[in-house]
Protein backbone atom coordinates (compact mmCIF):
# COMPACT_ATOMS: atom_id res chain seq x y z
CA UNK A 1 0.00 0.00 0.00
CA UNK A 2 1.30 3.57 -0.74
CA UNK A 3 2.10 5.70 1.78
CA UNK A 4 0.11 8.38 2.52
CA UNK A 5 2.83 10.55 4.73
CA UNK A 6 6.23 10.62 3.15
CA UNK A 7 7.07 12.58 6.05
CA UNK A 8 6.48 9.72 8.80
CA UNK A 9 7.63 7.10 6.42
CA UNK A 10 11.09 8.93 6.74
CA UNK A 11 11.43 8.42 9.83
CA UNK A 12 13.97 5.74 10.89
CA UNK A 13 13.24 1.97 10.77
CA UNK A 14 14.37 -1.36 12.24
CA UNK A 15 16.59 -2.83 10.30
CA UNK A 16 14.95 -5.79 9.41
CA UNK A 17 13.06 -3.42 6.70
CA UNK A 18 13.60 -4.34 3.67
CA UNK A 19 15.86 -2.33 1.23
CA UNK A 20 15.04 0.36 0.00
CA UNK A 21 12.57 0.79 3.02
CA UNK A 22 11.55 4.62 1.76
CA UNK A 23 7.90 4.30 0.75
CA UNK A 24 6.99 7.19 -1.43
CA UNK A 25 3.97 9.35 -1.68
CA UNK A 26 1.33 8.44 -4.21
CA UNK A 27 2.22 11.24 -6.95
CA UNK A 28 6.13 10.87 -6.49
CA UNK A 29 8.16 10.57 -9.74
CA UNK A 30 10.81 8.91 -9.21
CA UNK A 31 11.86 5.53 -9.28
CA UNK A 32 13.69 4.61 -5.78
CA UNK A 33 14.51 6.86 -3.26
CA UNK A 34 17.28 6.68 -0.59
CA UNK A 35 18.32 7.74 2.62
CA UNK A 36 21.37 10.04 2.93
CA UNK A 37 23.50 11.16 6.18
CA UNK A 38 26.39 14.27 5.91
CA UNK A 39 28.24 14.20 9.19
CA UNK A 40 31.14 15.84 10.24
CA UNK A 41 32.53 18.02 12.96
CA UNK A 42 30.83 21.49 13.81
CA UNK A 43 31.46 24.07 11.31
CA UNK A 44 32.81 22.54 8.73
CA UNK A 45 29.72 23.35 6.13
CA UNK A 46 27.55 20.62 6.21
CA UNK A 47 24.76 22.57 6.27
CA UNK A 48 25.86 24.50 3.28
CA UNK A 49 26.66 21.25 1.46
CA UNK A 50 23.40 20.27 1.74
CA UNK A 51 22.22 23.05 0.53
CA UNK A 52 23.93 24.10 -2.81
CA UNK A 53 22.88 20.62 -3.61
CA UNK A 54 19.16 20.56 -2.76
CA UNK A 55 18.89 24.27 -3.58
CA UNK A 56 21.63 25.52 -5.52
CA UNK A 57 21.86 28.57 -2.63
CA UNK A 58 25.00 29.59 -0.88
CA UNK A 59 24.17 31.37 2.40
CA UNK A 60 26.85 33.56 4.47
CA UNK A 61 26.57 33.54 8.16
CA UNK A 62 24.59 30.31 8.44
CA UNK A 63 23.56 29.00 11.83
CA UNK A 64 24.52 25.83 13.17
CA UNK A 65 21.77 22.74 12.64
CA UNK A 66 20.46 22.02 15.84
CA UNK A 67 19.67 18.17 16.04
CA UNK A 68 18.73 16.88 11.99
CA UNK A 69 17.26 18.56 9.04
CA UNK A 70 15.93 17.00 5.85
CA UNK A 71 15.91 18.09 3.00
CA UNK A 72 15.12 16.42 -1.07
CA UNK A 73 16.20 16.20 -3.90
CA UNK A 74 15.93 13.79 -7.00
CA UNK A 75 18.59 13.32 -9.57
CA UNK A 76 19.38 11.54 -12.67
CA UNK A 77 21.12 8.19 -12.47
CA UNK A 78 21.46 5.58 -15.64
CA UNK A 79 18.17 7.11 -16.72
CA UNK A 80 17.07 6.80 -13.25
CA UNK A 81 14.85 9.27 -11.47
CA UNK A 82 16.13 8.33 -7.60
CA UNK A 83 15.40 10.66 -4.93
CA UNK A 84 17.81 11.39 -2.48
CA UNK A 85 16.63 11.66 1.26
CA UNK A 86 19.31 13.77 2.91
CA UNK A 87 19.80 14.36 6.40
CA UNK A 88 21.88 17.64 8.25
CA UNK A 89 23.11 15.69 11.57
CA UNK A 90 24.59 18.56 14.13
CA UNK A 91 28.46 17.96 14.63
CA UNK A 92 28.73 19.21 18.33
CA UNK A 93 29.94 16.27 20.61
CA UNK A 94 26.46 17.00 22.95
CA UNK A 95 24.39 16.02 19.66
CA UNK A 96 26.14 12.93 19.10
CA UNK A 97 23.64 10.81 20.76
CA UNK A 98 21.01 11.69 19.05
CA UNK A 99 22.73 11.12 15.29
CA UNK A 100 23.58 8.24 16.26
CA UNK A 101 19.91 6.94 16.38
CA UNK A 102 19.03 8.71 12.57
CA UNK A 103 22.00 6.11 11.53
CA UNK A 104 19.49 2.92 11.42
CA UNK A 105 17.68 2.87 7.73
CA UNK A 106 20.99 5.16 6.12
CA UNK A 107 21.96 3.70 3.19
CA UNK A 108 25.22 6.06 2.29
CA UNK A 109 26.95 8.35 4.13
CA UNK A 110 28.61 11.66 3.12
CA UNK A 111 31.59 12.73 5.72
CA UNK A 112 32.67 15.86 5.57
CA UNK A 113 35.62 17.40 6.98
CA UNK A 114 36.66 21.26 6.28
CA UNK A 115 40.41 21.30 4.48
CA UNK A 116 40.92 24.59 6.44
CA UNK A 117 40.81 22.70 9.78
CA UNK A 118 43.20 19.94 11.02
CA UNK A 119 41.16 18.74 13.38
CA UNK A 120 38.18 18.23 11.50
CA UNK A 121 40.17 15.54 9.29
CA UNK A 122 41.62 14.06 12.41
CA UNK A 123 38.31 13.18 13.76
CA UNK A 124 37.37 11.78 10.89
CA UNK A 125 38.63 8.35 12.22
CA UNK A 126 36.00 9.14 14.83
CA UNK A 127 32.91 9.49 13.08
CA UNK A 128 33.90 6.24 10.66
CA UNK A 129 34.22 4.43 14.55
CA UNK A 130 30.70 5.46 15.04
CA UNK A 131 29.32 4.33 11.73
CA UNK A 132 31.32 0.98 12.52
CA UNK A 133 28.96 0.49 15.50
CA UNK A 134 25.81 1.94 14.06
CA UNK A 135 25.06 0.30 10.69
CA UNK A 136 26.50 -2.35 8.35
CA UNK A 137 30.26 -2.28 7.63
CA UNK A 138 29.72 -2.38 3.57
CA UNK A 139 27.15 0.48 3.81
CA UNK A 140 28.17 3.06 0.95
CA UNK A 141 30.50 6.30 1.93
CA UNK A 142 32.18 9.29 0.52
CA UNK A 143 34.71 11.29 1.88
CA UNK A 144 34.50 14.80 1.09
CA UNK A 145 37.26 17.88 1.56
CA UNK A 146 34.88 21.12 1.96
CA UNK A 147 35.97 24.54 1.11
CA UNK A 148 38.46 23.58 -1.54
CA UNK A 149 38.31 27.42 -2.61
CA UNK A 150 40.22 28.51 0.01
CA UNK A 151 43.92 27.34 -1.54
CA UNK A 152 45.59 29.80 0.98
CA UNK A 153 43.94 28.37 3.92
CA UNK A 154 44.52 24.96 3.53
CA UNK A 155 45.84 23.14 6.24
CA UNK A 156 44.87 19.49 5.28
CA UNK A 157 47.12 17.86 1.93
CA UNK A 158 44.95 15.90 -0.43
CA UNK A 159 47.09 13.78 -0.10
CA UNK A 160 46.50 12.74 3.33
CA UNK A 161 42.52 12.26 2.98
CA UNK A 162 43.32 10.25 -0.50
CA UNK A 163 45.93 7.85 1.90
CA UNK A 164 43.10 7.36 4.38
CA UNK A 165 39.93 6.83 1.83
CA UNK A 166 42.51 4.22 0.24
CA UNK A 167 42.81 2.49 3.45
CA UNK A 168 39.31 2.48 3.93
CA UNK A 169 38.42 1.83 0.51
CA UNK A 170 35.57 4.88 -0.45
CA UNK A 171 35.94 7.35 -2.57
CA UNK A 172 37.51 10.68 -1.73
CA UNK A 173 36.18 13.65 -3.45
CA UNK A 174 37.28 17.63 -2.95
CA UNK A 175 34.31 20.34 -3.20
CA UNK A 176 33.65 23.61 -2.37
CA UNK A 177 29.88 24.65 -0.84
CA UNK A 178 30.41 28.15 -1.75
CA UNK A 179 31.26 27.64 -5.62
CA UNK A 180 29.24 24.45 -6.06
CA UNK A 181 32.17 22.35 -7.24
CA UNK A 182 31.89 19.25 -7.08
CA UNK A 183 29.22 18.83 -4.90
CA UNK A 184 26.82 17.21 -7.37
CA UNK A 185 29.49 14.88 -8.03
CA UNK A 186 29.71 13.86 -4.59
CA UNK A 187 26.01 12.89 -4.62
CA UNK A 188 26.23 11.11 -7.38
CA UNK A 189 29.31 9.16 -6.97
CA UNK A 190 27.70 7.77 -3.27
CA UNK A 191 24.06 7.08 -5.63
CA UNK A 192 26.07 4.98 -8.11
CA UNK A 193 27.63 2.82 -4.99
CA UNK A 194 23.45 2.56 -3.26
CA UNK A 195 22.46 1.49 -6.46
CA UNK A 196 25.64 -1.06 -6.98
CA UNK A 197 24.30 -2.10 -3.26
CA UNK A 198 21.03 -2.90 -4.55
CA UNK A 199 21.76 -4.93 -7.17
CA UNK A 200 23.72 -7.04 -5.49
CA UNK A 201 21.30 -6.93 -2.02
CA UNK A 202 18.83 -7.98 -4.64
CA UNK A 203 21.57 -10.95 -5.93
CA UNK A 204 20.16 -10.25 -9.55
CA UNK A 205 21.88 -9.29 -12.59
CA UNK A 206 18.46 -7.42 -14.34
CA UNK A 207 19.00 -4.01 -14.48
CA UNK A 208 16.77 -2.44 -11.73
CA UNK A 209 13.36 -1.55 -12.67
CA UNK A 210 11.26 1.47 -11.80
CA UNK A 211 8.44 1.15 -8.67
CA UNK A 212 4.82 -0.01 -10.21
CA UNK A 213 2.37 3.40 -10.54
CA UNK A 214 -0.66 3.38 -7.86
CA UNK A 215 -3.02 2.78 -11.18
CA UNK A 216 -0.07 -0.16 -12.27
CA UNK A 217 -0.77 -1.58 -8.91
CA UNK A 218 -4.59 -1.18 -9.34
CA UNK A 219 -4.34 -3.64 -12.53
CA UNK A 220 -2.42 -5.96 -11.17
CA UNK A 221 -4.37 -6.63 -8.64
CA UNK A 222 -7.87 -6.62 -10.24
CA UNK A 223 -6.30 -9.30 -12.82
CA UNK A 224 -5.38 -11.60 -9.77
CA UNK A 225 -9.21 -11.23 -8.89
CA UNK A 226 -10.81 -12.39 -11.70
CA UNK A 227 -8.66 -15.02 -12.09
CA UNK A 228 -9.05 -16.57 -8.48
CA UNK A 229 -12.90 -15.60 -9.13
CA UNK A 230 -15.47 -18.60 -7.53
CA UNK A 231 -17.84 -19.60 -10.07
CA UNK A 232 -21.67 -18.77 -8.42
CA UNK A 233 -23.65 -21.80 -9.91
Amino acid sequence: MDCQNWQQCHRPRSMSTPYPHFCPPIDDPADFSFKILVIGDTCVGKTSFINMFCEHVFKENGTGTIGMDLKKNIINVDGKKIRLLVWDTAGQERFRTLTTAYYRGAMGIIILYDVTRETSFDHVTSWLDDIARNVSPDICKVLVGNKSDFTRARRVPSKRAITLSEAFNFPYIEASAKTGENVENVFETLTRQMLDRYNKKMNTNRPLLPRPTTTEKIELLAKKKSTFSVCSC
